[in-house]
């Protein structure tokens, strides 16, 4: 019997289902990335988007399609990061504007709802490139809707508009030759399929996991005259910053591991960290277990069983009735008429920032883009009429334009910079005495002047612009593509500075990483002041992640 419609419930388990399979498959997702780069994140990005969504709508207990609606477009908007992660926001926000007035879906409904979600992402992209996720999703709207005219069977519909777009994912290398040659198709409309491919497993009926946010149970302790159940006692956090390749199959054995000595787990990872969170009655197994796979950082482990936990609640709330009258009482701020937002991966690159001028510094970048919400906290606290955002990141642009569209209290200004040398030059070219349209004008003019270099290793052989990369090869990234292939760090920088330098060029900046010491930065910086005697160098501490070094030629 054929099944036509799709009630609130439904709809609830198929998004939960969406959500788990995309974090099953990030890592895959991840590995899809063009550049043979350490921190392809394509699928972190999306998962993290979906997950902030996921979580308010799996804490709906009587579920309607409004509520279901509003949980999915505004967890999603919020928790949205990179390229990827805003077009999916965007996606959703699309379909739950047009599922939101009806009690259940049919076949004429899902039809507008797809073609709404692809208007609406197209609208949120300046430039849209076909071959992307866009263009995934554009292809199961349009067989969507072709369905839907032929027949009300949801089943049918469904599984062949999946069909379809993994047809058109398929074709995404023919539509962009950087992929074709990369061998890979669009990462991002990979997530999209497998999203789909986990909401229709839950729409036909199969066993799926839709927990999202695991439960705490049995033992009972009494807070604010409410009873919580505390099966384990003690909350415990830390990261590790690995030292060995993580895994797929290491992640895991990690989790299978916590989950014998705990609950709660979150173990979230990239390539060269792993974030851990677990309450278990012995944070000792998990912070060696932890060690195994690297050093620890930022540890923190809380006693949820705390004897006097009345006493300290009591002692906050006291506190923070102090605290609150203090503000009254202190003479607030006047609002400045600029400000300052950057983000910045790696200590040095911050205290640059903040050396120019900038009031807050989001800690972000490549390797862990910051959400929607990331953006709208630091705008929340910088006490300015103007703000401008240097996200800094092609990847991050997207999310802070999206915050700039949700904030109506401050002037918001999104400058396009797109390396951390461009955000650099941008802040050194803002004059106080000029208005916002000629500071805005004159910063963006900045980043054309800027050619930003960036070194780091392969993860994987492959071929781009005929330049053959074996996986642990060293690269030179310019704006555009790889200039420079290697075996050796220096060289391969030296390389890279050759192919930016033109007869023009004046200054040439180095950010060292954090894994590149003073001592092989001076010496690299000797090498290039003998090579350029003409040109102004400049050599800084980055502390970046990933990337030995991070060059800036102007």
């Amino acid at each position: 019997m054929a099944i036509t419609t799709i009630d609130a419930k439904t709809l609830q388990k198929m998004f939960l289902a969406g959500a788990k399979n995309l974090e099953s498959n990030k890592e895959w997702i991840n590995e899809l990335n063009v550049f043979p780069v350490p921190d392809g994140d394509t699928g972190t990005n999306m998962t993290l988007t979906i997950l902030s969504a996921a979580k308010e709508v799996s804490s709906i207990e009587n579920v309607t399609m409004a509520e279901l609606a509003k949980a999915i477009s505004s967890g999603s908007l919020r928790g949205a990061r990179g390229n990827s992660g805003v077009i999916l926001s965007q996606l959703f926000r699309g379909f739950t504007k047009e599922i939101a007035n009806y009690d259940v879906i049919d076949a004429q409904v899902l039809a507008a709802a797809v073609s709404r979600a692809v208007d609406t992402a197209y609208k949120a992209v300046m430039k849209p490139k076909e071959g992307t996720i866009l263009t995934v999703a554009k292809g199961a709207a349009e067989k969507a809707m072709e369905l839907s005219m032929e027949t009300g069977d949801l089943e049918e519909i469904i599984g062949k508009t999946i069909e379809h777009a993994e047809y058109v994912l398929s074709q995404t290398p023919e539509m962009l030759p950087v992929l074709k040659q990369a061998g890979v198709v669009d990462s991002g409309g990979q997530g999209l399929v497998v999203v789909l491919k986990g909401a229709f497993d839950a729409f036909l009926g199969k066993e799926v996991d839709f927990e999202i946010t695991p439960k705490v149970s049995v033992a009972k302790t009494e807070v604010s005259g409410e009873e919580v159940d505390i099966k384990f006692g003690y909350c415990t956090e830390f990261i590790v910053m690995l030292e060995k390749k993580f895994t797929e199959q290491d992640e895991k054995e990690f989790k299978s591991y916590l989950e014998s000595i705990g609950d709660s787990i979150v173990c979230v990872a990239d390539d060269e960290i792993v974030k851990i969170h677990v309450h278990t009655n012995d944070p000792g197994l998990a912070i060696q277990k932890g060690l195994s796979y690297g050093s620890l950082t930022s540890m923190k482990i809380d006693n949820m069983r705390e004897e006097h936990h009345e006493k300290v609640i009591k002692d906050a709330e006291k506190k923070a009735a102090q605290e609150k009258e203090a503000v009254k009482e202190a003479p607030k701020e006047p609002e400045k008429e600029y400000g300052f937002i950057s983000v910045s991966a790696g200590e040095g690159l911050s205290e640059i920032f903040k050396g120019l001028g900038a009031d807050y510094v989001i800690e972000g970048g490549q390797t862990m883009n910051p959400s929607t919400e990331d953006m709208l906290k630091a705008i929340d606290n910088v006490n300015a009429k103007n703000i401008f955002i240097l996200p800094n990141n092609s990847n991050i642009i997207l999310a802070a334009s999206q915050a700039a569209s949700i904030v109506e209290n401050k002037n918001i200004m999104v400058v396009p910079t797109k390396t951390v040398p461009q955000g650099i030059s941008a802040m050194i070219s803002f004059e106080m005495n000029k208005t916002v349209e000629e500071n805005l004008a004159d910063m963006t003019e900045a980043i054309s002047n800027v050619k930003t270099g960036q070194v780091t290793y392969a993860v994987r052989d492959t071929v781009i612009d005929d330049k053959e990369i074996k996986e642990n090869d060293i690269m030179g990234i310019g704006d555009k593509t790889i200039l420079s292939v290697g075996k050796d760090i220096v060289e391969t920088t030296l390389d890279l500075i050759d192919q930016l330098v033109t007869d023009d060029s004046e200054f040439i900046s180095i950010y060292y990483g954090s894994d590149v010491s003073e001592e092989d930065a001076e010496q690299l910086l000797s090498m290039v002041e003998e090579t350029y005697p003409d040109i102004e160098i400049a050599l800084e501490v980055g502390g970046q992640p990933i990337y030995y070094y991070i060059i800036s030629v102007e």
